[in-house]
């Protein structure tokens, strides 16, 4: 079973599409209520319905999902029946098992049904017809590479007494994105010493996007939200709201952090926990869908 619990909830949609040849004669008797068996429709959607809920059950690697909604719908033709369902889910992983299977039972329900009164009935195809809001479709694209700083704030890495690991993690999973590291700097948690370097990265090297790891705390050395109030021109407290959220339910310190998050002229700015595992935690919260950010700071819209 793939582990999911890095990933964050959304709204997942799919569609899929089971189609059922049968005879016209036998349309004509499921129109006119003449199926010995009785109306195959609604026992079919009931199927669909309650097979989607029990996919995890029947699929082996299949995540059990709580569903928000299923939905089964019947096309009669002259020579077939066509099966819609439509699954949708605020989950970390997709539905579309879950729609495929409510589409296959739904059509083998009908299969049940019918068959004692066509022999030359077939089910001819099941299909996924559409899918929404994996975690693809929230990948940005840009005709250049964005490009970036990391910036480590710790006394005890600048010192020499730590190695970096987060400023590290945060480098490589922006490249992973499509992020050019334009510069990667260790710094001592020097409040002063924070402003510069990020105002430099703005005003003088124009960079679309600063992550920042560390001095996000309660500690006494703590001082990147302060330095990031007197430089920050507009908030984005989405940002970190999200990442906060995402790691509270994974570890109740989240809610210790203060990070912020924002705009100095056309460059993204946001702090990320000093941690490695905080840091990470707040990646597979905010990307890919973040970058999205820098399309509407170069006034690109949505």
């Amino acid at each position: 079973m793939r582990d999911v619990s890095n990933k964050a909830s959304s709204l997942r949609t799919a569609a899929a599409r089971a189609v059922v040849r049968v005879r016209s004669e036998t349309i004509a008797l499921i129109k006119g209520g003449a199926v010995p068996k009785g109306d195959p429709i609604p026992v079919a959607r009931v199927a669909g319905v309650q097979a989607a809920k029990s996919a995890s059950q029947l699929i082996p690697y299949c995540h059990p999902v709580p569903l928000d909604f299923v939905g089964v719908e019947f096309d009669l033709q002259s020579d077939g029946i066509a099966v819609t369902s439509t699954v949708k889910a605020i989950y970390k992983t997709g539905v579309e098992m879950e729609a495929l299977v409510a589409a296959s039972v739904a059509a083998l329900t009908l299969y049940d049904m019918l068959k004692m009164i066509d022999e030359s009935m077939e089910i001819i195809s099941v299909s996924l017809l559409s899918k929404t809001c994996g975690k693809s479709d929230f990948i940005q694209r840009f005709d250049a590479p964005p490009r970036a700083a990391v910036l480590v704030m710790s006394d005890s890495v600048a010192a020499g007494k730590k190695k970096d690991s987060a400023g590290r993690l945060i480098a490589e999973r922006l490249e992973e994105h499509g992020v050019e590291i334009a510069d990667y700097r260790i710094i001592p948690d020097e409040r002063e010493t924070i402003e510069q370097s990020i105002c430099a990265y703005s005003d003088d090297l124009n960079l679309d996007l600063v992550v920042t790891t560390g001095g996000t705390g309660l500690g006494p050395r703590d001082t990147t939200p302060e330095a990031m109030t007197s430089i920050l021109e507009r908030d984005a407290p989405g940002i970190v709201e999200a990442a906060r959220a995402y790691g509270q339910s994974r570890t109740p310190y989240a809610m210790l952090s203060r990070s912020r998050a924002g705009v100095r002229g056309k460059t993204l700015i946001i702090n990320l926990p000093g941690s490695a595992r905080g840091a990470a935690e707040s990646l597979d919260a905010l990307f890919p869908a973040v970058l999205h950010a820098l399309h509407m700071i170069q006034g690109e819209g949505h």
